[in-house]
């Protein structure tokens, strides 16, 4: 009797939701992580735009347009994950304060850049600041996450990130 209602007890464990050890973890850092990255991308994307249409030099035109391009797949592919996860596709309003209130690049700065009579060095300059503030982001989600494959992906930020940052300090030093 012990073994069939053992027996029981595991079936309805695997029943109620036991089998579920399969996905990997998530939890909140994950989440606000993801969040902000697809805003901090989206802004991304409109300052890669501009510098793809505006600037003169060939690199840092294929520079803004590798930009927009990585981060357009990378925000849909935090799109997905939050839809997997089912958790809100934006972050709550407060999201800033919570990650230690980081600006964000506004719509009046990038017109603001549209209108630089210094462009290609404006451009790089606010760049730098956004891809730091990525890598930044990146450092508390690998710290702090729990999803394995968001933890590795932020990790990859922080080497790209910083890779783009040196490529355009050096850009700046022509």
């Amino acid at each position: 009797m012990r073994t069939v209602l053992a027996v029981l007890g595991l079936l309805l464990i695997t029943a109620c939701g036991g089998g579920q050890g399969d996905e990997p973890p998530v939890n909140a850092e994950d989440v606000m992580f993801v969040q902000m990255m697809v805003q901090h991308h989206r802004q991304g994307i409109e300052i890669a735009k501009v510098g793809t249409s505006q600037a003169t030099d060939p690199e840092v035109k294929t520079l803004a347009s590798a930009i927009e391009t990585t981060q357009q797949d990378e925000v849909e592919m935090m799109t997905r994950w939050l839809r997997d996860w089912d958790q809100p596709l934006t972050p709550p309003t407060s999201a800033h304060d919570h990650h230690g209130g980081m600006p964000e690049t506004d719509a009046k700065r990038i017109q603001e850049l549209k209108a630089s009579k210094n462009f290609e060095y404006d451009l790089l300059n606010l760049l730098i600041a956004h891809q730091d503030d990525a890598v930044q982001m990146a450092s508390s989600e690998v710290a702090k996450g729990a999803n394995p494959e968001v933890q590795k992906w932020a990790a990859q930020v922080q080497s790209s990130r910083k890779g783009q940052i040196d490529m355009m300090l050096k850009l700046l030093k022509r």
